[in-house]
C-alpha cells in the first residue's frame, strides 16, 4: 500500500481514496499472484496452485464473485479500459500540462495489457503443470505484470492526485 498524503478539505479527496480503493486490491492480489509465481516456479503442485488462485476469491469485494487468475487479469484490463475511455481525456480537459503524464499512463496501459495477455496464455497453457518451461515462463511472466503494475500505479496516483483532489465528482457522473 503506497503512503498517500491527505489534503483536508479538498474537494476530490473522496476520488483520491476511491482510486487507491481499487488500486490497493490491485496490489493485494498481485502479491498473491507473485507469491504464486514462486510457487510454480519451484515445481509446486498443481492442486496447491489451484487453491491460492481459489484464495483470491475470498479476499475482497472484487474478488469474491468466483475470481480466479484469469478473471483478475481481465479485471485489471477493465479497469484500465475505462481509465484510458473516461479518466485520461477528463485529465487532459481539466488540465492540459499532464499531457505528458497521461502518454506515458496510456502506453503503460498497453504495455500491462501485453503482459497480463501473456499471463493469461501461459496460465490456459499450463495445464497439468509438468511442463517446466511453461512453469518458468509463467513465474517470469507474473513477475515482469508485478513489477511495471506496481510502478504504474504509484506512477498514476502521484501524478493524477493533485487534479483528482480538485474535482468533486467523477466526470463522467
Amino acid at each position: 500500500m503506497t503512503e498517500r498524503k491527505v489534503s483536508p478539505g479538498a474537494p476530490g479527496e473522496h476520488l483520491v481514496r476511491e482510486l487507491a480503493w481499487v488500486h490497493d486490491m490491485v496490489r493485494q492480489d498481485l502479491r498473491t499472484v507473485q507469491e504464486l509465481a514462486a510457487k510454480v516456479a519451484s515445481g509446486a503442485a498443481v492442486s496447491q496452485i489451484t487453491t491460492t488462485i481459489r484464495s483470491l476469491q475470498t479476499r475482497g469485494p472484487l474478488w469474491q464473485l468466483r475470481v480466479n487468475c484469469l478473471q483478475y487479469c481481465r479485471f485489471v484490463h477493465h479497469h484500465h479500459e475505462s481509465e484510458s475511455a473516461m479518466l485520461f481525456p477528463a485529465l487532459r480537459r481539466a488540465d492540459p500540462s499532464l499531457g505528458r503524464t497521461v502518454d506515458r499512463l496510456e502506453s503503460d496501459h498497453k504495455k500491462v495489457a501485453v503482459l497480463l495477455d501473456t499471463v493469461e496464455d501461459l496460465a490456459k497453457a499450463l495445464g497439468d503443470g509438468q511442463n517446466a518451461g511453461t512453469r518458468r515462463q509463467l513465474a517470469n511472466a507474473l513477475t515482469d505484470l508485478g513489477t511495471h503494475l506496481l510502478e504504474h500505479l504509484d506512477f498514476e496516483e502521484k501524478s493524477i492526485n493533485p487534479t483528482l483532489r480538485k474535482w468533486r465528482r467523477w466526470p463522467w457522473q
